[in-house]
């Protein structure tokens, strides 16, 4: 079987596996006992092993089969889960989720076959007591469970065409038979098993009845039994034996049904009838690639690599695709109608504005998804942190179901990654020093996520040393980032933000974790390419918050469209605060740049023909029109020629031929068919 056409709903289902694996093993370490967590648990580790199997990864396969075994035991309360147990699953979770990243990177899982680990999971079997025992069990609850399951067959309840059936068949002479067939515990394809079994059994008999019904066995929705009841010319012996046959099944028992005869219908009556009721069974004789592919199917979770959407969403979406087609036929109408007015022909614009604006917000609501899908692994990585500093931390997290769009969620995970790493490695301080402050013994980082205005906010904090100053700028003029001189005067806000230079680092050492210079730069240059924005605050021995603004969207925004020396610019209305006219008389100078007092803010001036350098239309006696942006608390005008109003734009990417502009963040294409470029305020800054 060609499994290609699945590599992808594959990868997307097993990471949806391991994210909660790494969830639910974490909670069983807080709480042993939970024997929801435990059920948990082993379904998704079985789910695994059996998407393995499907595939044809056979060390993927044999390591969930040995962590399930683990599992099994930890719900039978034969195993207690200890510290050293749940550090040797998240290794196996690493060992998985290295395999199913050469999956993604080669369709094939590698060659590790990670033995160390399963020899590790073998011990734990071993040490874990009742090992002599436990073979023995199953079998004896398997005998138990047998004795429960013989004749199920009898509790099928049948309606009056089945009996007509088997009625018929009688006066043919043919024989009625219930059957019982159980299917190995150890079995990874229930569902194709099961398809096997009808195959084997149709060879010889008609089946009539099947409990639970061949759509519930084909979706693998039945435990490890199922009974049929059969028609047939042939030996009851021989059936049983055509599906004892089948490899995988543990046991296959028979009887004959006693049936009632009602009437004594024409001879071709009967075969019609078993001929219209087989297809109540016939979903089972369906194409052998299915039926393999079922076990997949089986329970199918939320995938990562696609947006789930309510229909609720999808119903506005359509309606207003309606209302586009309402609009534009009234254009079309109004503009072959002669004599139309210009006023009738300016509402049917201002209705198909309104309708594009509804459907922009739409699409944008369909594309927005939850963090939670990024910050889930969280929990795990401070885990691990903790034991590797041998400092104890505990991560609490809120606001995980804030929305913000697909391509942003992507793209957060790794920077607030390096932020956490930091607030452990850097933030808070060992047990010692803690004792000493009347700190509590365990640190706390958090993570907060919430929604401001057209922005997502999520902040990273702890209760930590916070930022010593001092050290960063003995630090940065050692490291020749600054000079003495410039020290003394910088501010400590601007001290603290040298930290995101490339290659700074204030750690005594390198470890794995920190010390490299590598990490806040990246968190600035990645969020501030999502058109975002980090900024921190700290206070010495109390802890630090480091802030980052996220826009809900990259793909449309609401602009603020301007002319410098006659070409048109875009700036992003986020960052816009107001719109001021100012004489020439009120520009100051301080430290040779311009700046304007404004509302009790000095607020320094950008004149943009000199950025751009576009030669300015407007004479230098004039007011000027100065746009006041803002990042983070920083403010400054921006001096520009004329302003065209507000428009909602299209951001096209420019590609990597001007990636060195950072000035200018993208294109867009007015109606007018001219390009205009967008202008990022934060560059200018």
């Amino acid at each position: 079987m060609d499994v290609n056409q699945y590599l992808e709903i594959f990868l997307d289902e097993t990471k949806e596996h391991l994210e909660s694996l790494n969830a639910q093993i974490l909670n069983l370490e807080q709480s042993p006992e939970d024997s929801g967590t435990i059920n948990e648990i082993f379904r998704a580790a079985h789910s695994l092993k059996g998407m393995a199997g499907t595939m044809g990864y056979k060390r993927m396969q044999a390591l969930t089969h040995d962590m399930e075994n683990v599992f099994s035991e930890i719900r039978n309360g034969s195993m207690k889960v200890t510290s050293g147990l749940i550090d040797t699953l998240f290794q196996c979770l690493d060992a998985l989720e290295e395999y199913t990243q050469n999956i993604q990177e080669t369709a094939d899982e590698g060659t590790n076959e990670n033995k160390p680990l399963i020899e590790q999971l073998n011990e734990f079997l071993k040490s874990g007591g009742k090992t002599e025992e436990a073979p023995a069990a199953p079998k004896a609850e398997a005998a138990a469970k047998k004795d429960t399951v013989e004749r199920k067959w009898e509790q099928i309840k049948l309606g009056d065409p089945e009996k007509h059936v088997f009625s018929v068949a009688k006066q043919q002479g043919k024989n009625v038979y219930g059957l019982d067939i159980r299917v190995q515990e150890t079995c990874i394809l229930k569902a194709a098993r099961a398809f096997l079994v009808y195959k084997a059994i149709e060879e010889k008999a008609e089946i009539i009845v099947c409990n639970p019904s061949a759509q519930d066995i084909e979706d693998e929705r039945f435990e490890l039994e199922f009974s049929l009841i059969v028609v047939s010319e042939n030996p009851l012996e021989q059936i049983v034996n055509a599906a004892k046959n089948v490899s995988e099944i543990e046991s296959v028992t028979g009887d004959v049904v006693e049936v009632e005869i009602i009437e004594e219908p024409k001879a071709n009556t009967g075969i019609s009838i078993i001929e219209d009721i087989k297809p109540a069974a016939a979903s089972a004789q369906s194409q052998n690639a299915p039926a393999k592919q079922s076990d997949k199917k089986a329970n199918k979770p939320v995938v990562n690599r696609t947006v789930r959407v309510d229909i609720e969403k999808l119903d506005v979406l359509m309606n207003l695709v309606s209302e586009l087609i309402i609009a534009k036929n009234s254009l079309v109408s109004a503009s072959s109608t002669e004599g139309t007015s210009s006023i009738a022909f300016n509402e049917q614009i201002e209705y198909l504005e309104s309708v594009t604006t509804n459907l922009h917000e739409s699409v944008m609501k369909v594309r927005m998804v939850p963090i939670e899908s990024v910050v889930s692994k969280f929990p795990r990585m401070i885990r691990d942190l903790s034991k590797k500093l041998d400092k104890k931390m505990e991560l609490y997290m809120s606001g995980e179901e804030t929305e913000l769009d697909r391509t942003v969620v992507d793209e957060i995970g790794d920077p607030l990654m390096h932020l956490l790493r930091n607030s452990a490695d850097h933030g808070l301080e060992s047990a010692e020093v803690r004792a000493q402050r009347g700190k509590p013994a365990v640190g706390s980082i958090y993570l907060d996520a919430y929604q401001d205005g057209n922005n997502v906010v999520i902040e990273v904090r702890d209760d930590g040393n916070g930022i010593d100053v001092e050290a960063v700028k003995r630090k940065a003029i050692e490291r020749g980032v600054i000079t003495p001189e410039q020290g003394d005067n910088m501010a400590e806000k601007d001290i603290i933000n040298l930290l995101f230079n490339a290659g700074f680092s204030t750690a005594k050492q390198i470890s794995d974790v920190s010390g490299r210079g590598v990490g806040l730069d990246v968190v600035k240059s990645k969020i501030e390419s999502l058109s975002g924005e980090v900024e921190v605050k700290s206070k010495l021995g109390e802890g630090s918050t480091w802030i980052i603004r996220l826009p809900l969207t990259l793909a449309i925004i609401q602009a603020l469209m301007v002319i410098v020396g006659g070409e048109k610019y875009a700036i992003s209305l986020g960052s816009i605060q107001t719109i001021e006219d100012i004489s020439p008389s009120e520009i100051k100078l301080v430290q040779n740049s311009e700046v304007i007092h404004l509302r009790g803010n000095v607020i320094p001036l950008i004149r943009l023909s000199k950025e751009l350098d576009i030669e300015s239309t407007k004479s230098p006696e004039e007011n000027m029109v100065v746009v006041i942006v803002k990042k983070g608390e920083k403010l400054a005008g921006l001096v520009v020629d004329e302003l065209m109003g507000q428009q909602e734009i299209v951001i096209k990417s420019l590609g990597k031929y001007i990636s060195k502009c950072k000035i200018i963040s993208g294109a867009t294409i007015l109606g007018d068919g001219e390009v205009a470029l967008i202008l990022d305020a934060n560059a200018l800054i």
